[in-house]
């Protein structure tokens, strides 16, 4: 419950004012005050240049113009040809400077220009995809309230440690990851999770950082310090994610390096042949500088990342920390899902959902002295019925003389009477009905008197169905239910989730080597996990995934991707996030290889004008850059079932 003193003292509070969102500031970009003074002196050269004018006017602005738009990516090409490797960056500044050397100024100008242009736009979308997800960070203030024996204390958010208590008035953003210990108020937390409503929050409840306090005051203990929240999490994955490059961005280097030397040898060829048999020196080396610039595969270098990182931006934001463009390229090509049943199709939590009178009290009042008796009990069922009792309304009594016998159950004396709640002595009707269910059976007495039979399940999660549907349309077979528990319990909750296939009483080895049949059989496994227990065939599935909520440690270590929130519909999501990276990919291979392929035929089969050559070429690039970003967009993500 809310605390009086604590909402009536911070009543007069001023809300805290949401961070505005991170903005790319163009202009403090490198690439782009390069590009600007390299086009600026172009722009400022062309009409001098085409008005006639004497070369001291317009020479020395085109000099500005090829040093400015030229100086980076031609010193990144000779860095690269010092360490044996053809950078195409070195192609397009040695196309101009021949294009210059003799007497076409204006073209190798227009060509440095379109070149710079196009990297600086190339830089731009790369800062602000990684904005998206950096700009998390400045949802989370930069200070916070610390309680401690003497009263409040401001401190900075570095400075809170694991264990702290931090108030968090109306309006404010949460410093930290933790749980409520006290209060109660509605968090907006949908720069987390992606929740439309806020999330109304009680002591027990987790609460993450950065995220929006409604009207009640909270007091939180801090669960992980600065470095280790969600959204720095968030952060750290999508960076380490940028740093790794996928196999087939791998591939297409690999294909990079020998294509190149093959443009510079048919550019000699180009060029030497037809001076071998008396063509004129300034067209034949126009047309072979042509070939060079059109040739090289600038927009095929860039096909693949853009997509698979705009791809692992847009789950970040949505709460799936994909931890690299390897993984989010191998998420799409899943055939086979295996899922985890205690807190990845399920809650995790044990919950009432059945009750079996047996004597001649009501329901209520069974439920209400069960949880008097049980109150006092940290057991995972006991928990079970006090939360059941408290979901009806109904007052939960103080016990008194409480005693609890380990594999049994708990007595005490509630409002006057001899309470009891365990494990069944006897194999009561009711007691078979539940148990044969898949549930556990919790025998409640009154003075003696067996009063009802409680049947305790662990809950399916929301949405679960529809997850396991989706995962099934995704993968073409349905999703595998791997499981420690007994085999009644499972089948339970896989015919609730809409799952056959159910392999029960496994041990971690058990679950591995179902995996490992699978993958050689040639099947590419998902599994999708939380327990320590499930670390091992996370490890060895071709993709794994975590629930962060509730994982364990070393389920998130190994894990290749972690579901920040327990929503498993976000797991079809990002699958199918992944193929349309994937699809996309495909299309930028298809236009950057068309273009080049279109634009080669027509200055080897007729005469391709070089700026028309140069607009080409770097036009689909900029093209194949730009459909990669699509992803970035919020409708590029979709929820099962939405």
């Amino acid at each position: 419950m809310a605390s009086p003193v604590l909402d009536a003292r911070l009543a007069a509070t001023p809300a805290d004012a949401a961070p505005p969102p991170r903005r790319t500031r163009v202009f403090a970009l490198p690439e782009v005050r390069w590009a600007a003074l390299s086009a600026a002196a172009f722009l400022a050269a062309l009409p001098l240049d085409l008005a006639g004018a004497p070369a001291w006017a317009w020479g020395p602005l085109y000099a500005v113009c090829y040093v400015a738009g030229g100086w980076e990516p031609g010193w990144a090409g000779l860095c690269a040809l010092r360490e044996k490797s053809l950078d195409v960056d070195l192609l397009m500044v040695v196309a101009a400077v021949g294009a210059a050397a003799i007497g076409q100024y204006l073209d190798g100008g227009l060509l440095i220009v379109i070149f710079a242009v196009s990297g600086a736009l190339e830089a731009l979308a790369t800062r602000r995809t990684a904005d998206s997800v950096r700009g998390l960070l400045d949802l989370a203030p930069a200070t916070a309230v610390r309680l401690t024996a003497g009263g409040e204390e401001p401190v900075e958010v570095a400075d809170l440690r694991v264990g702290d208590t931090v108030l968090v008035r109306p309006g404010e953003r949460l410093p930290a990851d933790g749980t409520v210990l006290d209060g109660a108020s509605e968090v907006d937390q949908a720069t987390i999770t992606g929740e439309p409503l806020p999330v109304p929050k009680a002591p027990g409840d987790e609460v993450f950082a950065g995220t929006l306090n409604g009207t009640g005051a909270l007091r939180v203990r801090v669960g992980k310090d600065a470095s280790g929240s969600v959204i720095a999490r968030i952060v750290a994955m999508v960076e380490e994610a940028s740093a790794t490059k996928a196999p087939t961005q791998l591939l297409i280097e690999r294909i990079e390096q020998r294509y190149s030397v093959g443009v510079v040898v048919a550019t000699l060829a180009l060029f030497a042949v037809p001076l071998a048999f008396g063509a004129d020196l300034t067209e034949t080396l126009l047309r072979a500088m042509t070939f060079m610039i059109v040739a090289s595969p600038c927009a095929v270098v860039l096909a693949t990342m853009p997509p698979l990182l705009s791809a692992i931006a847009n789950a970040g934001r949505h709460g799936v920390l994909v931890k690299s463009a390897v993984v989010m390229e191998r998420l799409g090509q899943v055939d086979r899902v295996a899922l985890d049943k205690t807190g990845t199709l399920t809650e995790g939590t044990p919950r009432v959902d059945a009750v079996r009178l047996t004597g001649a009290l009501a329901e209520a009042e069974v439920l209400a002295l069960a949880a008097g008796a049980e109150l006092p009990s940290e057991h995972p069922l006991a928990r079970a019925v006090v939360a059941a009792a408290r979901e009806r309304g109904l007052p939960v009594p103080r016990a008194t003389e409480f005693s609890s016998t380990p594999g049994r159950g708990v007595r005490a004396l509630v409002e006057g009477r001899e309470v009891t709640v365990g494990r069944p002595a006897e194999p009561w009707p009711a007691v078979r009905e539940l148990e044969a269910a898949g549930r556990t059976a919790v025998v409640v007495t009154v003075d003696g008197a067996p009063a009802a039979v409680l049947g305790v399940a662990d809950r399916l999660r929301d949405g679960a169905a529809s997850a396991v549907a989706a995962l099934a349309r995704l993968s073409g077979t349905g999703p595998v239910l791997l499981t420690g528990d007994n085999d009644r319990a499972a089948r339970r909750v896989a015919a609730d989730a809409g799952i056959t296939d159910v392999r029960a009483g496994l041990l971690p080895e058990d679950k591995v080597a179902a995996v490992r049949e699978w993958e050689s059989a040639g099947l590419r496994t998902l599994v999708v996990g939380d327990g320590v227990n499930d670390a091992p065939a996370l490890a060895a599935a071709h993709t794994g995934v975590a629930m962060g909520r509730a994982g364990s440690d070393l389920a998130l270590e190994t894990a290749d991707a972690v579901v920040v929130r327990d929503e498993l519909a976000t797991v079809p999501a990002v699958v199918a996030l992944s193929r349309r990276a994937r699809r996309l990919v495909v299309q930028n291979l298809v236009i950057a290889g068309g273009c080049i392929g279109a634009l080669v035929v027509w200055d080897l089969a007729g005469h391709l004008p070089l700026p028309l050559g140069v607009a080409g070429h770097e036009g689909s690039t900029v093209l194949v850059g730009l459909n990669g970003l699509r992803l970035l967009r919020e409708s590029a993500w979709r929820k099962a079932g939405a």
